[in-house]
């Protein structure tokens, strides 16, 4: 059905895609409500992850460990139906080892040939545990499954089953023998998403929840065709002019280079985000907007996605460590700012 326009000149959804949203609205509440049998609180985690999923996106995690992490993205898969692997990154992890590689094999007739054995990485979610403890050429590796889609083994390539969905960790309070990912490609995941320490009661529903009687397995929700379907319906959801205005206007107001940058953002801030941080705030926006059964993008969906998507894009310099000031602190005060002034 082809969209019309209304009257601001911005796109409206067509009555499939409409009933579409409906239906995702309800199947996204019962898989928030199947994950809280086994996860307890981390509700911004899980709407995180779920929007930078169906983004088509990729996602760091970052958390001290026991925070639940790696249970949280295997049972996301489990009530979705995907393939899922988990790839500790060690020092001594080499790209083949999560790629795959030709092994010789004996065949009929005694007949010697190789044959690709695929790695880890050919799954539909992959976790990749302390990305940050393998070194460039292995980080390269998997950034390359990540953008393309695919990897490249002994001048062969081979294609990546779609959906597919990266999450790696970093352990933030322990740096020492780690190859930190350069700027530019921490820019290649949508989002950063900071795991916290649990409520007092949520850790208390904790420890009654995991130390008794073995969790029961998740029932499926959202099956791998409905995951590309709702991809595609994400990127179908209208976005006002106003909205894409509004996303470019606070991403050039990171980078203290620009007229916009206030007075107090530019002694604290060595680079700002660049334009795949746009990119990355309206699919993020659009895909929250989704979810919530919202027919467009609001600022508030915008407002919403704006930490994980820009707080790893902008890097503050000596000045504001100092003073305390990370990059979170900066995005929450540009986005209260530019609240503000609307």
């Amino acid at each position: 059905m082809t969209q019309v326009l209304n009257p601001d000149a911005s796109p409206t959804l067509a009555g499939d895609d409409v009933a579409a949203i409906d239906r995702l609205r309800e199947s996204y509440a019962t898989l928030r409500r199947e994950l809280g049998k086994i996860i307890v609180g981390q509700d911004r985690v899980i709407e995180e992850l779920a929007i930078c999923l169906f983004a088509r996106g990729h996602a760091l995690l970052l958390g001290v460990p026991g925070l639940a992490k790696t249970l949280l993205v295997k049972r996301l898969a489990e009530t979705m139906e995907l393939s899922f692997s988990r790839i500790q990154f060690t020092p001594d992890l080499m790209p083949m080892d999560i790629t795959g590689t030709d092994i010789l094999q004996e065949g009929a007739g005694g007949r010697r040939e190789f044959e690709f054995v695929r790695g880890p990485v050919f799954a539909n979610i992959v976790l990749a545990d302390e990305i940050n403890r393998a070194p460039s050429k292995t980080q390269s590796a998997m950034l390359e499954a990540m953008q393309e889609h695919r990897v490249t083994v002994a001048g062969r390539t081979y294609e990546l089953a779609p959906p597919y969905f990266v999450l790696a960790t970093q352990n933030p309070i322990e740096q020492e023998g780690t190859y930190p990912l350069p700027e530019a490609q921490l820019d290649r995941f949508m989002f950063m998403i900071t795991v916290e320490y649990p409520t007092r009661a949520d850790e208390i529903e904790i420890a009654r929840s995991t130390t008794g009687a073995t969790p029961p397995p998740l029932k499926p929700v959202i099956h791998g065709a409905e995951v590309l379907a709702i991809q595609e319906l994400v990127r179908r959801v209208p976005v006002p002019d106003y909205i894409f205005e509004y996303a470019v206007d606070l991403v050039r107001r990171t980078r203290p280079s620009e007229p916009q940058a206030p007075e107090w953002l530019k002694p604290l801030v060595a680079w700002g985000a660049g334009p795949r941080a746009v990119q990355g705030l309206i699919l993020g926006a659009r895909a929250r907007a989704a979810l919530q059964g919202s027919y467009q993008v609001r600022q508030e969906d915008v407002e919403a996605v704006a930490l994980p998507v820009l707080a790893h894009r902008v890097l503050t310099n000596f000045a504001a460590e100092s003073q305390g000031i990370d990059s979170r602190k900066v995005v929450e005060r540009l986005v209260a700012d530019m609240a503000r002034e609307k």
